[in-house]
């Protein structure tokens, strides 16, 4: 230790290394730490940096430049300049916010900024970044939460390690704060005993922002009635950490009870009570990447989804997918916009014998495939062919012996629900149907010939709700 040198944020830093590598399984390998270069940052990198140079780990540092203040050309310089001076390898990306009026700079900055540490972090094979959040962050985390009504996740705060693919883009990516534990009053005593240079951004005396609010104005008023209430926070952050932990426990026997392949089954749901379907509920939305409802918003869904009348095609509305109910079972499925689907106009195509042709506007792609009974490949090849959507009335026959019916008889027959029905494209050749996807091909437009058979595939596009093969 140097001359000097603040032992505790040492101390405390090298033991949540150690409690990270541990959970994560982190045997090697590069480190990055998100360098604002302010303060907390700055105590960040030289602890990492000392702590990285006794192991060998390689160290990147990476800034995020918003471009929100006049002097962020001087800050990225600065970070730069710090690093090449330590020996440190960096990087940084400018950043452009987006959504700024329908979320705010705040959020819009943090969304910007950890996308693009995200794409840092893959430019250069990073899998464990590092940010400075301390105790002082944590404890303002939970006062926001507490003021905006939130549940156990919401008090929990910040966990010392996590994954973010929805914000860094890779769901490998571990985001890890290794000084949850120490003041920000430790990190200034350990800077100022250093004698580290480090830049201040004005923009952290604006009052108008809310964490700025806290920590200038409400907190020394905490701080001067209730002495050490930091602490006190931060451990209640620890308890309800706890309970969220054995909440998703329950949450995840549960979901796995009334698991139906990627839906839940709704008569196995209705085994549980109200909080308990809310618990299992809210747990099915975070591994699918959804965002939290709020509490009587849930409610709401809950009391639509099995309330119902048996056979009703119910669709609730969330802002990242579609919610439905169908025989029983309840889908979360990606958004589509039903105005720019249907405003798809049919597109006329050929095949020259490819395997497969890609039709991005349709959202998949058409197989061509060997068969044994099939399509004469040499009669494919000759026709004007055109893929379009569905416009009602269509009726298809599937076999000499089966009856002709209409492709709402086979998609209901075939358990197809009705809000995929809607993207699933047709293939035709002279204005007669030849191909359905979900559903196979029209027997009476197949042609007899010498060459092998062509079996019609639809595959959508990976992300989508895949559809079984005919």
């Amino acid at each position: 230790m140097k001359n000097g040198q603040t032992a505790s944020p040492v101390h405390a830093f090298e033991c949540a290394m150690e409690d990270i590598r541990s959970r994560i399984s982190f045997c090697g390998g590069p480190l990055a730490v998100a360098y604002s270069g302010g303060l907390d940052s700055t105590a960040l990198l030289h602890l990492t940096g000392d702590y990285a140079g006794t192991r060998g780990l390689p160290l990147f540092a990476f800034h995020v430049h918003h471009g929100l203040s006049r002097n962020a050309d001087d800050w990225f310089r600065h970070c730069e300049r710090e690093c090449a001076r330590l020996g440190i390898r960096f990087d940084g990306q400018r950043v452009r916010l987006a959504d700024v009026a329908a979320h705010g700079v705040e959020a819009a900055a943090r969304s910007a900024r950890y996308a693009a540490l995200g794409e840092l972090c893959r430019r250069h094979g990073v899998r464990l970044l590092l940010t400075a959040h301390h105790r002082d962050d944590q404890v303002e985390t939970v006062l926001l939460q507490m003021l905006r009504g939130s549940g156990i996740p919401g008090l929990s705060g910040m966990d010392i390690a996590n994954t973010a693919p929805a914000l860094l883009g890779d769901p490998e990516l571990v985001v890890a704060r290794p000084l949850l534990g120490v003041s920000r009053a430790d990190l200034a005593a350990f800077v100022e005993d250093l004698g580290l240079p480090y830049i201040e951004d004005e923009s952290n005396g604006d009052p108008r922002y809310a964490r700025n609010a806290l920590r200038h104005h409400v907190m020394p008023a905490l701080a001067e009635y209730f002495p050490g209430f930091q602490r006190c926070l931060a451990r209640t952050a620890g308890h309800a950490r706890s309970a969220r932990h054995l909440l998703d426990a329950l949450a995840e026997q549960d979901l796995a009870q009334c698991r139906d392949g990627d839906c839940i089954d709704i008569r196995r749901l209705r085994l549980f009570d109200a909080e308990r379907i809310d618990n299992l509920l809210r747990f099915w939305f975070s591994t699918r990447g959804v965002s939290m409802p709020s509490a009587s918003r849930l409610s709401e869904m809950r009391t639509q989804l099995l309330g119902a009348k048996e056979g009703a095609q119910l669709w609730v509305t969330h802002a990242d997918c579609e919610i439905h109910r169908h025989r029983g079972r309840i889908y979360l499925v990606p958004t589509r916009t039903d105005a720019r689907v249907s405003a798809l106009s049919p597109q006329p195509f050929r095949w020259n014998g490819e395997t497969h042709l890609r039709f991005a506007a349709f959202g998949g792609s058409l197989h061509f495939e060997p068969a044994e009974q099939g399509i004469d490949a040499g009669w494919l090849r000759e026709q004007a062919l055109c893929i379009r959507l569905r416009q009602g009335g269509e009726k298809i026959k599937l076999a000499p012996d089966r009856p002709t019916r209409s492709l709402k008889h086979h998609y209901q027959a075939l358990d197809i629900p009705a809000w995929e029905r809607l993207h699933l494209p047709l293939v035709t050749v002279g204005g007669n149907l030849l191909f359905a996807a979900g559903i196979g091909v029209d027997w009476r437009v197949q042609q007899p010939g010498r060459d092998a058979g062509i079996r019609l595939r639809w595959e959508p596009e990976v992300g989508t709700d895949a559809m079984p093969d005919f």
